[in-house]
């Protein structure tokens, strides 16, 4: 690690308002010196990192931030259509929306190495954002969402991540990242200081490659959407249950082999799906949901009999370490 990456003595652990309004207001001088009068391109996925990213920049520079949403098919059920409901609608942002989604499966098509699929997901990111700004006028940087655990597990080779480093020499973006000193605690208070809504500021993280992390091994569209379906019933059940924004993170995973089971009186061979469900303070440890039996036994039902292909339900136990939060 070089020395620009490593957080500064000087910033105090953003815990209250008043420091993060401190954070704030030192970003936005900063920005806007770095900026100057030019244009920022953004990838807006709607998560945490992107959407206190964009707040800080829109305070910053107004609408010469260019946000881009890219749905390359690898997003949460109804995700991308809430990006551009809440951002363009509701927020007035300067939103650019991108359908990319066969573009990105059919490069991913049969690449079963998870650093492999995180390269391709980035690379493709990058390039989608090239073509964008050529389209635009004056854009000379590119804003990211790195946080500090993106930073140190980069470093320490946990994992790659899609947007730390591995530009291409021809990208002529300068980067912007706010937020590359601060963990993800302090990036939610430093979300709800800029005014965002609860329902954003808490919103559980979800990696930069999406559910393609998530479909392990070689991502294929029925598995995909499997992973999809699955995910969508446990945020479901979780915020019906009252456990939402409570547990920190939990998703669902599945992965490239199959089991035996029996639906129906029949035999079946299909994929299993595991519930991941950690608590965290700033992602570097994990410990598991303690989630009540009898609600981990109705998601079970409810996935079994509504997602096709499924016939077997498994819970991560895992804390981390020595597991990490997600599987690849």
């Amino acid at each position: 690690m070089n020395g620009k990456d490593i957080r500064p003595d000087s910033l105090e652990r953003i815990e209250s308002a008043a420091q993060a309004e401190a954070f704030i207001a030192s970003e936005v001088e900063r920005v806007r010196k770095q900026v100057g009068d030019g244009k920022v391109l953004l990838a807006l996925s709607g998560g945490v990192d992107s959407s206190v990213v964009a707040a800080l920049l829109i305070k910053a520079i107004g609408r010469n931030l260019v946000c881009v949403h890219v749905n390359h098919g690898l997003l949460r059920k109804g995700e991308s259509e809430q990006v551009v409901q809440v951002f363009r609608h509701e927020m007035d942002a300067n939103l650019v929306y991108v359908d990319a989604v066969d573009r990105f499966l059919d490069k991913l098509a049969g690449v079963a190495d998870p650093e492999t699929k995180r390269k391709i997901i980035g690379a493709e990111f990058i390039r989608v954002f090239e073509e964008e700004a050529r389209k635009q006028e004056g854009i000379g940087f590119l804003a990211q969402g790195t946080i500090y655990p993106d930073i140190l597990e980069s470093v320490d080779g946990v994992k790659a991540h899609h947007n730390v480093g591995g530009l291409p020499e021809d990208l002529s973006f300068e980067l912007v990242e706010p937020l590359k000193y601060l963990y993800k605690d302090e990036v939610r208070v430093v979300g709800k200081a800029l005014g965002l809504p609860d329902g954003m500021v808490y919103r559980q993280p979800f990696p930069g490659p999406g559910l393609g992390v998530r479909c392990l091994g070689a991502i294929t569209r029925d598995r995909l959407e499997a992973v999809r379906e699955s995910d969508a019933i446990l945020r479901e059940e979780f915020a019906a249950a009252g456990l939402e924004g409570k547990v920190w993170q939990y998703f669902t995973i599945v992965p490239d082999f199959k089991s035996t089971g029996v639906k129906e009186g029949r035999r079946s061979f299909e994929w299993p799906v595991i519930i991941r469900a950690v608590n965290t303070r700033d992602a570097m440890s994990a410990t598991v949901e303690d989630v009540p039996f009898a609600l981990l036994s109705h998601i079970t039902d409810r996935i079994l009999k509504e997602v096709k292909g499924v016939n077997r339900v498994c819970y991560d136990m895992t804390p981390k370490p020595c597991g990490t939060i997600e599987w690849e």
